[in-house]
């Protein structure tokens, strides 16, 4: 005699189905934008060794979720970037 399985398969969830990429994940914390810190530098086209911390090796402005830069302060880093690159200061 075949076993009788119990009407409950829906109730069941495979792993994949729990493991979802797409899920919000509970524990991550946000890190804040160390340039809006209190004691943060100014953004400035003439300091150069803080703008260089924010281009790549080939001179490209890294993207603010690689740096965690806030939106504002990114528009402003990348303002005064393109004014060094023009007064050939990067």
């Amino acid at each position: 005699m075949p076993k009788k399985q119990s009407g409950n398969k829906k109730n069941r969830q495979s792993n994949f189905a729990k493991l979802s990429l797409f899920q919000p994940n509970k524990y991550r914390f946000k890190k804040s934008c160390p340039l809006s810190v209190k004691g943060a530098p100014k953004i400035d086209y003439k300091n150069i060794k803080l703008l260089k911390k924010y281009v790549s090796e080939n001179g490209k402005i890294l993207p603010s979720r690689v740096t965690n830069v806030c939106q504002k302060k990114q528009r402003e880093l990348s303002i005064s970037i393109k004014r060094a690159r023009n007064l050939a200061l990067l």
